[in-house]
């Protein structure tokens, strides 16, 4: 969750840690602290809330100095207060840290022994006092850096700071992501390339247990056995990082708007001119494959349930979809001739890729959906299949889930193409389909004012019900999840068929219920299922195509239209008024759209 930097640079490094800081606060903005040495003295500022408190501090506290280090934070343990902020520090020793220390009390009890007790309530504190006491011992601090960091238990990215050491900051990860930035006569750290991308285009991704002795000379990296290890150094696109809103209010609004074009290049990387599918090596032969497992979280679960009625429906191939933190200690077997897939926006969701090593080994091969093609999870599959949908900073997933999306279809037509599943002529028609999608994700964005007007009754709601068939039954959830994480209105989804069986209970007078229903095979059926929300005066906002608002849309207390679209392809389009409605809806009731409370964009925590 958490986001670090750390700077040795020829210039003042307080701005440009606060200038990483802003690229990294979508990963958590409970507080936020940097740390500097200046003539050999370290000294740090911290501040409660969102970054620009911390802007805030320095203007009137400055802190001078060329090398630091910095954090933005989501809390795990301790609340959010200026005590429990990062950088800690014990002594000559300050550390920011992404992750959770799992040992931290029994270490915390050992230093007891020496009468070394905490001042906050934050695992990452001892940390800081375990490095402190080996170097009180006698240890340098490198010594003591990595002999601390030998005796962690957990998930950690850190990076270590040494009053009277300008020039040495150590880092360290284990199953938390951690970048080296490269400059000239300059060095850099960062939870991400985008953070570190002002600074520098060449970047090194540490691997699992490594850690680095980083100087203004370079980085010497060593593995988990403490052998010297050679990283690759990789020059990144930096208009590939690029994280303005282009005009928009919100970087969410920005992102939905986003969703034609990206859609497109997604497209145009997978479909060549004749219409083939092409995956990256080593490419998959669905015709020896029994049975594929997917794996995700959050919204890339919703999209892996999605792509479950793709493959089972065109490529006639079983699929079970699992929470990631469930899937894990489940411990369930793995047939042979299996493909286990995996989802994650970030590519670093901490129990997807935990999820992701218990297959390893056990199913035929490891493919990953993701964003982020340098990414733990992207490295560590057989296959990795990039979603080109660009940065995304919006903590609710809007464009990235459309490009999920597209590639899990893809990938479905892929596997009913080698299994025989598909003729030539029905292959084609999803093909039109497909690359029709965005001009039509064009036209229902021209909904947008509609939209607007709708989600403004919609604020004043305390619940909010959203029902689907078929392949809009994931995406019911899907705009169940979006109003509930930006709004902070409780939201619901169900199976139109199961309405009956339990939840027609909550309808009254005062609870709108949400119907995506495009006038689909399943259409009669929903309509049937709205009848007795409207029946039991509940509030039904229709979004449907023309011609089924033409034919259910009377008595309904709003509608929201869609353009016509394939069966197959509803989904992925359907998803624009279910993120234009939620956008809208936390617009009128002013809530912090994309930076919701108590939420981060990437979950490198369990």
């Amino acid at each position: 969750m958490c986001g670090i930097v750390g700077v040795l640079g020829n210039h003042e490094a307080a701005p440009i840690l606060v200038e990483a800081l802003k690229r990294l606060e979508y990963r958590g903005y409970d507080s936020a602290g940097i740390a500097t040495i200046n003539d050999g003295t370290l000294d740090r500022r911290r501040a409660v809330g969102k970054l620009v408190n911390l802007g805030d501090l320095l203007v009137h506290e400055p802190l001078a100095g060329k090398s630091g280090i910095g954090h933005t934070r989501w809390a795990t343990h301790g609340e959010p207060n200026v005590s429990n902020a990062h950088p800690h520090r014990s002594g000559s020793v300050a550390v920011v840290h992404n992750g959770i220390i799992e040992n931290f009390r029994e270490l915390r009890a050992e230093l007891a022994e020496y009468g070394i007790t905490p001042e906050t309530d934050t695992d990452t504190e001892t940390v800081a006092m375990l490095a402190q006491h080996f170097m009180s011992q006698g240890l340098s601090p490198t010594e003591a850096a990595t002999k601390t960091i030998g005796k962690l238990e957990g998930a950690f990215a850190l990076a270590f700071l040494f009053d009277g050491n300008d020039d040495l900051i150590i880092a360290a990860r284990k199953g938390s992501p951690l970048a080296i930035g490269y400059g000239d006569g300059e060095m850099f750290v960062g939870s991400d390339a985008i953070a570190l991308s002002p600074m520098t285009d060449r970047i090194s991704y540490l691997e699992e247990g490594d850690y680095a002795i980083l100087t203004r000379e370079g980085a010497s990296v060593f593995n988990a056995a403490g052998e010297p290890a050679n990283r690759e150094i990789r020059k990144i696109q930096i208009s590939a990082t690029r994280i303005d809103k282009g005009g928009h209010k919100h970087f969410m609004a920005k992102e939905i708007a986003e969703q034609p074009t990206v859609i497109a290049e997604a497209l145009g990387h997978y479909l060549s001119k004749s219409d083939e599918i092409r995956l990256p090596d080593p490419a998959i032969d669905f015709s020896q494959v029994e049975r594929i497992t997917m794996v995700a979280c959050g919204t890339a679960f919703l999209a892996c349930l999605t792509a479950k009625y793709w493959f089972e429906q065109i490529a006639r191939l079983p699929v079970e979809v699992d929470v990631a933190s469930e899937f894990r200690y489940r411990e369930p077997p793995i047939p042979g001739k299996s493909v286990a897939l995996f989802v994650s926006q970030s590519g670093e969701t901490a129990d997807t890729l935990a999820a992701l090593r218990y297959c390893d080994g056990k199913a035929d091969k490891i493919v990953s959906v993701v964003n982020v093609p340098e990414s733990s999870i992207a490295r560590e599959s057989d296959l990795a299949l990039p979603i080109h949908a660009g940065v995304e900073i919006g903590v609710a997933s809007t464009k990235a889930f459309t490009c999920q999306l597209t590639v899990l279809f893809l990938l479905a037509l892929k596997a009913a193409t080698d299994r025989g599943e598909l003729s030539e002529e029905a292959r084609q028609d999803h093909l039109a389909q497909l690359r029709r999608l965005p001009a039509l994700m064009s036209e229902a964005l021209e909904q947008n004012d509609a939209v607007r007007e709708t989600a403004r009754k919609l604020a004043n709601a305390r619940d909010v019900l959203f029902l689907g068939r078929g392949p809009l039954y994931p995406l019911a959830h899907e705009g169940a999840l979006k109003l509930k994480e930006i709004s902070y209105i409780h939201a619901e989804a169900y199976a139109s068929g199961e309405l009956k069986h339990g939840p027609i209970a909550l309808i009254d007078e005062e609870v709108p219920v949400v119907v995506m229903a495009p006038r689909d095979t399943l259409f009669d059926k929903t309509v049937s299922n709205m009848q007795e929300v409207m029946a039991r005066k509940g509030k039904v906002i229709l979004i449907s195509d023309r011609g089924g608002l033409s034919e259910a849309s009377e008595g309904v207390w709003d509608t929201v239209v869609m353009p016509d679209v394939s069966d197959a392809v509803a989904p992925i389009l359907y998803a624009l008024p279910a993120q234009l409605l939620a956008y809208h809806t936390a617009v009128a009731k002013g809530t912090d759209v994309d930076q919701p409370r108590n939420l981060a964009k990437s979950v490198t925590v369990e």
